[in-house]
């Protein structure tokens, strides 16, 4: 049911295979490729997460990865998401259509130092009104579309048609 912190900094992977890893049953995957920072490609598309409420540092430092596809995954009982990108910054582009945020409380450092996130892709799914803590959510994220380095908390979790840095589709 845990896969925290399972691959935390195994700094030497450039790639790992987990394409066939059953987890119908995680509830926890906090950490799970924490500071994998070599790691330049990973396939998570298979991944059953309907049972996860905590996701917090999944990628935190994941700093080779160019591409990461999470649209997959089932985010419906997901209440930590702290951390869960940051650092990831050869990042480029995230999509999010499929994250229903709904039972989520914290975001805290969300996307933190992804300073070449250009965007973070969203749709209806995407609701931040339970989030509590969101400090530096956006912190460093100097290429989203509106960036203002003294607005960085779930205030600009919102489309960039609001103002936001978010793009809705």
């Amino acid at each position: 049911t845990t896969m925290s912190n399972m691959f935390a900094y195994c700094r030497s992977l450039t790639s790992l295979d987990v394409t066939n890893f059953d987890t119908n049953n995680v509830t926890t995957m906090s950490g799970m490729f924490n500071n994998c920072s070599n790691l330049t490609s990973i396939d998570v598309t298979n991944f059953n997460t309907s049972q996860v409420t905590n996701m917090s540092d999944m990628f935190d430092g994941c700093s080779s990865l160019t591409s990461l596809d999470v649209t997959n995954f089932n985010t419906s009982n997901v209440t930590k998401m702290q951390s869960m990108f940051s650092s990831c910054n050869n990042l480029t582009s995230l999509d999010l259509t499929n994250f229903n945020t709904s039972q989520v409380t914290t975001m805290s450092y969300m996307f933190n130092d992804c300073n070449s996130l250009t965007q973070i892709k969203i749709s209806s799914l995407w609701n931040v009104s339970n989030v509590t803590s969101s400090n530096r959510m956006f912190y460093n994220c100097t290429s989203l579309p509106n960036f203002n380095s003294s607005a960085v908390d779930v205030s600009m979790a919102k489309p960039t048609t609001q103002g936001g840095y978010l793009t809705l589709v």
